[in-house]
């Protein structure tokens, strides 16, 4: 087995939303922002036709690991440096 990850990719016309399993952290925003999309009793989990584009780009945009990502048709990207979120720390902490 290479040293390269497994993306596996969700399609519909409009957009392609991206999972990446090792690099989850498990913190299921996907999960309660769009349950009829990502729900891991189904399969395929993921199920973007359920949900607007709008919408997709909202919740995959809230993964904190980078593991979800999307691509629009029309060409944009969620995160273009690749990189994985932090979540948001208040100061003085």
């Amino acid at each position: 087995m290479s040293g390269e990850s497994e993306r596996k990719a969700y399609r519909t016309e409009s957009i392609t939303v991206t999972f990446e399993a090792r690099r989850c952290l498990h913190a299921a925003e996907c999960v309660q922002g769009l349950p009829e999309v990502f729900d891991p009793a189904k399969r395929p989990w993921i199920q973007p036709g359920n949900a607007t584009v709008e919408r997709l780009v909202e919740v995959v945009g809230r993964c904190p690991s980078g593991a979800l990502r999307y691509e629009l048709v029309d060409g944009g990207t969620e995160t273009p440096d690749g990189s994985p979120r932090s979540p948001a720390v208040p100061p003085g902490r």
